[in-house]
């Protein structure tokens, strides 16, 4: 929930405009046969079809292959990798909730989230991470109240004062913002965000506030199965609906749980257009969410000064004759 993903999305764009062929791969995943999962290349949605991924893969793939990034994962990284360096300059780690990269990195960039301050130094192994980190970017400024934003500064500076701070919010965008005004409204946000992430709110929820929602409609009475059982583990939750999907049956828990729910719209904060994945039978609205870097240094300057910038072919062949002269 602190904005890695957007953040990782970034940087792949980045790293594109400098004119880099970029290939991410992702913390492993995968469930069920993992004799089938030693090495996927997800390069079309169609990918996500073939290998039957989970809607928290989803989540984390998509992005990358609607912004034309292949996606690699599985279960044996050294096979992995070694296919990834055949159609790549640059290797993008996506790393997941709690892990430190695979692969020793180049340049390694940790996100900090100042609306949970102290976090990125209590929790293991996201100290590590904040140690370890070239570049440090702290998310939703734009959110966060000041106090909270200088204790972690703060903390960045006594952990790694040598690491490069950039400043970044992740502004929210809405699909159709005057639908949300007056509405009874269920919020479905990202699973693992409110589960392990230990979040009480998402972008769905800023969305709902700031559009004039009547009401956050509790879902947990309308709860089925294994999204009741969610609940039961991770009981700060709240009234918010997390959009967990590890499997099909669980997927149909969700799209059970959200249809019972007596609301006028469902706002969905998920990364991925969870109407794709299953039927609601009611309105729906979606929550976007990209980062934007405030100032100087940014992922351009840092990433360009890092890896550089590709050359066209007419200034390859400029700098050529100018060596001939």
């Amino acid at each position: 929930g602190s904005g890695k993903s957007q953040t990782t999305r970034k940087v792949a764009q980045t790293l594109k405009a400098l004119g880099k062929k970029v290939v991410a791969i992702r913390h492993p995943m995968p469930y069920g046969d993992l004799t089938k999962q030693v090495c996927m290349r997800f390069a079309t949605l169609r990918d996500l079809d073939k290998h039957n991924c989970t809607i928290e893969e989803r989540e984390e793939y998509e992005p990358h292959i609607v912004n034309g990034i292949t996606v690699y994962a599985g279960v044996d990284y050294e096979v992995i990798i070694r296919q990834a360096e055949k159609e790549a300059d640059v290797i993008l780690w996506d790393g997941g909730n709690n892990d430190m990269p695979f692969y020793a990195p180049d340049m390694h960039i940790t996100v900090v989230d100042p609306h949970r301050p102290g976090h990125e130094r209590t929790y293991y192994p996201g100290q590590n991470n904040l140690i370890m980190a070239d570049v440090i970017v702290i998310n939703k400024i734009d959110s966060a109240d000041s106090e909270s934003i200088s204790e972690v500064r703060a903390n960045i500076s006594m952990y790694n004062p040598k690491a490069i701070v950039i400043d970044a919010a992740s502004p929210i965008q809405v699909s159709d913002a005057a639908a949300i005004r007056g509405k009874r409204v269920l919020v479905v946000e990202d699973g693992p965000t409110l589960t392990h992430g230990e979040m009480k709110y998402g972008a769905g929820v800023v969305a709902a506030e700031r559009f004039g929602a009547a009401e956050l409609v509790d879902p947990r009475p309308y709860a089925v199965r294994s999204i009741a059982a969610t609940y039961e583990k991770y009981p700060d939750i709240g009234i918010l609906l997390p959009a967990m999907g590890y499997g099909d049956k669980q997927t149909k828990d969700l799209e059970d749980t959200i249809n019972k729910t007596k609301c006028d719209l469902v706002v969905i904060a998920t990364p991925i257009d969870l109407a794709k994945i299953v039927k609601i039978n009611k309105p729906t609205v979606r929550v976007f969410y990209d980062l934007q870097e405030l100032g100087e240094p940014n992922l351009m300057t840092v990433l360009e000064a890092k890896f550089g910038r590709k050359k066209s072919g007419a200034k390859k062949a400029a700098a050529k004759k100018g060596r001939r002269r």
